[in-house]
C-alpha cells in the first residue's frame, strides 16, 4: 500500500477545485489523501480535544504520522528522554487510537551515530509503543553499515529525504518493513516543486516496495507540496 500526503493538510488556492467544496480543510484534505505528517508536535503538546476533531475528521483507513518533540530529538538529543517520551506516546496514542500511524523521530545535522544512544533510544521507544517508527537522520555517520544495522534490530525505517545531504540519504533504509520519503522541495527546500520525471520514477520505486510506503511532501511554502502530492495520485491510479 502506498499512502500519500503532505506534512500538515493545508489546501492551496490554486488546486482548491480538486477536493471538495464542503467540510474543514482536513475533512476536505482527507477526501483526497490517506495519510498527514503532524508536524506540530514537535514544537508543542495539543489537548486531548484536538487529537479527538483530528482523528474524527477522518475516514477510517486515514492515518496520520507523529512528529517526535524538539525536546527529544535536539535538546536531549536522544539522552534521559524517557519521561518526555512517555508524554509524546501516550497523548498520540490516545488522542489518535487506531488511526495514529508511524512515529517520525527527525534528527538534528548535527547528532552523529552513537551505537550506545541510538540502541538505548530506540529500546525506550520500541518499549512504549507497536506503531511503526521511521527515523531521519542527517548527519554522515547515520548512513553507515553499523547505523542501518542497528535501525533494523530496532524495527525503525530509515526515511529517504530529498534533497539528499549524504550518500544514500536518498533512499529508504533501516527495516524494510516501512519506506517513507519525505520530500522537502529540490533544489530550493520547501518552495521548489517535483517534475514529472520525478515522481514517475518514484510511482514506480514506492510500488515496489514489499512493505508499506508513505510518501510525505514537505515543500509546503509555496503551496507545491498539495499539487506534488495530488499528481502522484494520479499516477498511481493510472
Amino acid at each position: 500500500m502506498v499512502r500519500i500526503g503532505t506534512a500538515g493538510w493545508t489546501i492551496p488556492r490554486f488546486v482548491a477545485d480538486e477536493f471538495p467544496s464542503e467540510g474543514t480543510g482536513l475533512q476536505r484534505y482527507a477526501a483526497r489523501f490517506s495519510a498527514a505528517e503532524i508536524n506540530s508536535t514537535f514544537y508543542r503538546s495539543h489537548k486531548p480535544s484536538t487529537w479527538e476533531r483530528w482523528r474524527q475528521a477522518t475516514p477510517a483507513d486515514f492515518r496520520f504520522a507523529a512528529k517526535t518533540p524538539k525536546a527529544i530529538t535536539h535538546e536531549a538529543r536522544l539522552v534521559g528522554c524517557e519521561a518526555l517520551l512517555d508524554s509524546f506516546v501516550t497523548e498520540a496514542s490516545q488522542g489518535l487510537g487506531e488511526k495514529l500511524g508511524p512515529l517520525l523521530v527527525q534528527l538534528p545535522p548535527s547528532l552523529a551515530f552513537d551505537a550506545d544512544v541510538a540502541d538505548a533510544f530506540f529500546a525506550a521507544l520500541r518499549r512504549r509503543s507497536r506503531q511503526a517508527i521511521v527515523c531521519e537522520p542527517r548527519h554522515a555517520s547515520w548512513f553507515e553499515p553499523e547505523a542501518d544495522a542497528l535501525l533494523l534490530a530496532h524495527r525503525v525505517a530509515r526515511a529517504a529525504a530529498d534533497p539528499a545531504r549524504h550518500p544514500g540519504a536518498g533512499e529508504p533504509g533501516g527495516w524494510r518493513g516501512l519506506a517513507y520519503w519525505r520530500l522537502h522541495g529540490s533544489p530550493r527546500m520547501y518552495y521548489s516543486s517535483y517534475d514529472e520525471a520525478f515522481l514517475s520514477r518514484l510511482a514506480v520505486d514506492a510500488e515496489s516496495r514489499e512493505g508499506e510506503a508513505w510518501v510525505i511532501f514537505d515543500n509546503t511554502t509555496s503551496g507545491a507540496a498539495a499539487a506534488n502530492a495530488l499528481q502522484l495520485s494520479r499516477m498511481l491510479r493510472g
